[in-house]
């Protein structure tokens, strides 16, 4: 009885973490996210044997690459996604079973790219798709794994086989799997508007924001289209 209340307070404590620096990456609140990312690769130090504890740091840090990127700072995001392929690359090496570390590392490797698309695509654009295709081959009814594909996608060139037009599959796949998937949506508007479809645009950035109102960066995108 002891052992398995040990293991319902760790699972509760891991939700209620994840859900943390959710709130902080939809809020765009970069230093508390810096200092939760920071705590979080401290605790997997101590335990370098969890797989899982190097997971949740390998996540937090893309979340900040993520508010770096939406923020402007491009050489921050590089240096915070550079950081989680490491700790997602440890997880790994400890456990190779497990499809979402295979999806954190390709949006990892893949949030590495547009601070210098070039390069960054030789370097890293290979193996964020070896990563997410993996990801997917090992679960193929995980919206985030689709989700994280388009992603990835959309920042590979076109001759690497993405662009927006791809990434949008990706999307359409994920919100099938998983209709009340905001970042989905999000990065649905996000791709229409990058091929100037203002209308459906709007209409996947109205629909992120219904499922997710507090997402910072959803609302900047929908303010950035052009007026009706």
């Amino acid at each position: 009885m002891r052992t398995l209340l040990f293991a319902l307070l760790t699972t509760a404590s891991i939700c209620s973490a994840a859900d943390d620096v959710v709130k902080l990456r939809d809020h765009q609140d970069r230093p508390a996210l810096e200092k939760a990312a920071a705590a979080l690769k401290a605790e997997a130090e101590a335990s370098p044997n969890d797989a899982n504890r190097w997971y949740r740091s390998a996540i937090a840090y893309s979340y900040v690459a993520e508010v770096a990127y939406e923020l402007r700072d491009k050489g921050g995001s590089q240096r915070a996604a550079e950081e989680g392929v490491r700790e997602a690359d440890k997880a790994i090496s400890i456990n190779g079973g497990v499809a979402d570390y295979y999806r954190v590392l390709g949006t990892l490797c893949g949030q590495v790219i547009p601070a210098n698309p070039i390069i960054g695509a030789l370097s890293y654009g290979r193996k964020a798709k070896e990563a997410l295709d993996r990801a997917i081959g090992m679960d193929p009814k995980s919206a985030k794994a689709h989700l994280a594909h388009g992603v990835g996608y959309y920042y590979l060139p076109t001759n690497m086989g993405g662009g927006p037009d791809n990434a949008i599959k990706d999307y359409q796949q994920a919100i099938a799997l998983d209709p009340k998937n905001a970042e989905a949506y999000l990065w649905m508007g996000i791709a229409h508007a990058k091929q100037h479809r203002t209308a459906e645009a709007r209409a996947a950035l109205q629909k992120s924001l219904e499922l997710s109102p507090e997402r910072v960066w959803a609302k900047q995108q929908l303010d950035k289209l052009p007026p009706q």
